[in-house]
């Protein structure tokens, strides 16, 4: 599925598989030994909610961008190969995209930046 990040360097296309269901979101990016650069996951939740990720299996570090309903990102954490440790939302998202560790810095992707997906091309659309 196309998605899109628009920010102050310019836009930047990913395509990104949908963790749609409980079971892909539980499972997600683990036991991938790679991820191409304009690659990633998102996973949407409707309702609206707090979340927290972890890297239980997870052999590549990744980006983990959290966005708001609005399709706003609210924040953005580095995650570790095989770290446990919890990274919460800190805010109420619509939806976390992850994507390939330190590609949200080389973009000059930032909290704040505005992102699209889906047939819609709106994140408010639901699962």
């Amino acid at each position: 599925m196309p998605l899109t990040i628009h920010s102050s360097t310019g836009v930047h296309r990913f395509t990104v598989q949908v963790a749609a269901t409980e079971e892909q979101q539980e499972r997600g990016l683990m036991f991938y030994r790679s991820l191409g650069p304009d690659q990633g996951m998102i996973f949407p939740y409707d309702p609206p909610q707090e979340v927290s990720f972890w890297m239980e299996n997870t052999l590549i570090p990744l980006d983990i961008i959290f966005i708001r309903p609005d399709g706003t990102i609210a924040r953005i954490t580095n995650a570790k190969p095989l770290d446990r440790t919890p990274l919460p939302s800190g805010a109420t998202i619509g939806a976390v995209l992850e994507i390939r560790g330190g590609r949200a810095a080389e973009l000059g992707i930032r909290e704040g930046d505005k992102v699209d997906w889906g047939t819609s091309a709106s994140p408010e659309r639901g699962a």
